[in-house]
């Protein structure tokens, strides 16, 4: 009983900061890429592959997650385990997005360099 409630939980709040930051990667991600790519048709593509990435890197993630999850056996466990696994989430989530930032950095440069 206790593993579905914490499955409930934790599918909930990670599935909605996963949709939550995408959405608004996505948004923020089409004037950081016009300014870096200077050709509009071309950012929106990749912001769309870059947020098909995204969904399918973390919502696969999470699905994994289930899989390997232990035993819940109190209330106590219930947010032990719910919130370090919501932790690792997040800190995946941080570091994707300073990877494509840093990355499109990168080509700006190698571009501009040309």
């Amino acid at each position: 009983m206790f593993n579905i409630i914490s499955y409930i939980i934790f599918l909930t709040v990670s599935s909605y900061i996963t949709i939550d930051v995408g959405r608004r990667c996505f948004q923020a991600g089409k004037s950081y890429l016009e300014y870096l790519l200077h050709d509009q048709e071309m950012c929106l593509t990749i912001n769309r592959i870059l947020l098909g990435c995204y969904y399918l890197l973390n919502l696969g993630y999470i699905a994994v997650n289930l899989a390997f999850w232990d035993r819940v056996n109190s209330m106590e466990e219930i947010i032990a385990v719910t919130v370090v696994r919501i932790g690792y989430i997040a800190l995946i989530l941080c570091v994707l997005h300073y990877m494509n930032i840093f990355t499109l950095y990168i080509l700006r440069n190698k571009l501009t360099l040309k």
